[in-house]
């Protein structure tokens, strides 16, 4: 359930065989040891609290942010065995209303967010303050964003020399050979290999469940009685587990781009469903190119653009454009555009301009910057470990051959380049946990907000659903007829004024609500100044 880098709406990210055998670790269930640690560890960071100072020049961020450190126990079993240390982001309350800067806002306390991933940073978030959408929110609330652990400088995460993970130009068959296959669980192997040789005892305590202690520990560093959260993405799964966890410790919480939390659905199915939506995320760009034919002359309809789309995979194999621009560069750039419909022109424009005889544009999106290979490695590590760590994989290579040739048949973009992604699930040497049962009762958590679009490829819209389902009191807000992945604070009026009732005045509709889609992207024939490929 991969999310790219922080480039959400807020900053514009098969259950059928055994598990691995047990390397010892981590135990495989919460139990109450990990509570009691929990709460042991959130007394101290309690009356510790934070020392938020100037941020290192590190962490890039600008004057007006400030940084701090939470402690936290690596195993919640042994709340006073070794600790690592979560980096913290803040911008205080402006508390300066937006339409009138002469009256004064109530401060409501820290609004904590994660932008999802795994291995997703939230040190940039409260930059989104200075954002028009935000106003409202950063006057009422100090806005804090963490690196989770694992992630950035809390105790980084490497399974691989990032010069090595950061290799290209790459393929991206989509009816791999055996050759291929067989190429790519070696690789899956010694990956896995690399990240308990890099991690050692420490591997098995990333994860789903850690997280969402850990967010415990941090409300009660920042001061807060009971949490307010917004989460996207794999966010809102860790999220879900707090609120099951820990649902007196709730105030409000936001799940945006809601992942599936079924257990039977972490993980290995919930990627075989998010490598189906794709497809028709796909099919929504080549429509919109398709569209605008006179823009791009990539063909006027769908079926057109693919070939393009082939085409231009075919030369980049013979040729890679610039020696670092592949198939798989080009496949990675382009499932980008399934997550942000922001970037539609832009790779359109990328496209026209290669086939058309100029590989600048589509160099400058699409190809790796090395000065990120360390970011891009770490945020794919933690992703990695805590994936794998989190349930039950299958182990066998044939189900996962089965499973995704038969996907492949219907879904052919995403379906291999997924599994690729996570194939070190099928070798991980850690111990597995058993997901958590996410369910509430009538009255035991405070009313919670889940935002959605219905088209979105990265968490489908049947999370969203089950989301609803699992939580009780929960409402629903659905985009119609949009895929943008994360929606809070985007281009849609309608979902942000949900969005800013909710948080500022604690109301909600009665169960679910709609919105109209926010426009489609306006067609550029200009490519400068485009975002690049978010890491994956």
């Amino acid at each position: 359930m991969r999310t790219p880098a922080l480039y959400t709406a807020a900053g514009s990210l098969l259950l059928t065989a055994l598990a691995a055998a047990p390397a010892g670790g981590a135990p495989a269930a919460p139990g109450a040891a990990e509570l009691h640690g929990t709460a042991v560890a959130a007394a101290r960071a309690g009356a510790a609290g934070v020392r938020f100072g100037t941020c290192p020049a590190v962490e890039d961020l600008p004057d007006g942010v400030q940084c701090g450190t939470v402690s936290v126990p690596l195993d919640y079993a042994r709340p006073d065995g070794r600790q690592i240390r979560l980096t913290v982001s803040r911008v205080r309350a402006t508390q300066k209303d937006p339409r009138n800067s002469k009256r004064r806002v109530p401060r409501q306390g820290a609004l904590v967010y994660n932008p999802g991933g795994p291995g997703g940073s939230g040190m940039y978030f409260p930059l989104v303050g200075a954002l028009p959408e935000w106003k409202g929110l950063a006057a009422a609330y100090d806005l804090v964003g963490y690196a989770p652990r694992g992630v950035g400088r809390s105790a980084p995460l490497s399974c691989t020399d990032p010069e090595q993970f950061f290799k290209a130009p790459t393929q991206a068959p989509t009816h791999p050979s055996e050759s291929y296959k067989k190429e790519r669980i070696a690789q899956a192997k010694a990956y896995a290999r690399g990240c308990a040789r890099r991690a050692g005892a420490a591997l098995p305590y990333y994860t789903s469940l850690n997280n969402a202690r850990d967010l415990d520990v941090l409300r009660a560093a920042l001061g807060e009685q009971r949490l307010t959260f917004m989460g996207a993405s794999y966010g809102t799964y860790f999220g879900a587990l707090y609120a099951a966890l820990f649902p007196s410790h709730v105030r409000r919480m936001v799940f945006d781009a809601a992942v599936n939390p079924a257990p039977e659905q972490v993980w290995y199915r919930n990627n075989l469903d998010q490598s189906a939506a794709f497809e028709g995320r796909w099919a929504d760009f080549r429509e919109w190119v398709a569209r605008h034919d006179d823009v791009y002359g990539l063909g006027a309809t769908a079926q057109e653009v693919l070939h393009s789309y082939e085409k231009a995979a075919a030369r980049l194999a013979a040729e890679p454009a610039g020696g670092k621009v592949g198939p798989g560069q080009l496949q990675g750039a382009f499932l980008s555009a399934g997550y942000y419909d922001d970037l539609w022109p832009h790779r359109a424009r990328a496209l026209s301009a290669y086939l058309k005889g100029d590989p600048k544009p589509l160099i400058q999106q699409a190809g790796p910057h090395q000065e990120a290979a360390k970011e891009a490695e770490n945020s794919n590590a933690v992703y990695t470990a805590v994936e794998c760590n989190d349930a039950s994989w299958p182990t066998d290579w044939k189900v996962w051959d089965r499973d995704n040739t038969r996907l492949a048949r219907v879904a052919p973009f995403e379906t291999w380049d997924n599994v690729w992604l996570n194939l070190p699930c099928a070798y991980w040497p850690a111990t597995r946990q058993e997901p958590l049962d996410v369910r509430t009762g009538p009255g035991e958590l405070p009313p919670t907000l889940i935002l959605a679009a219905e088209r979105d490829a990265a968490t489908p819209y049947d999370g969203a659903l089950e989301m609803h389902r699992r939580l009780s009191g929960s409402v629903l807000v659905t985009e119609r007829d949009a895929g943008t992945h994360g929606i809070a604070g985007g281009p849609n009026a309608c979902v942000n004024g949900y969005l800013d009732a909710y948080l500022l005045e604690g109301r909600l509709p009665v169960r679910r609500a709609a919105c109209a889609p926010h426009p489609e992207p306006t067609p550029k024939a200009d490519s400068r100044k485009a975002p690049v490929t978010p890491a994956r």
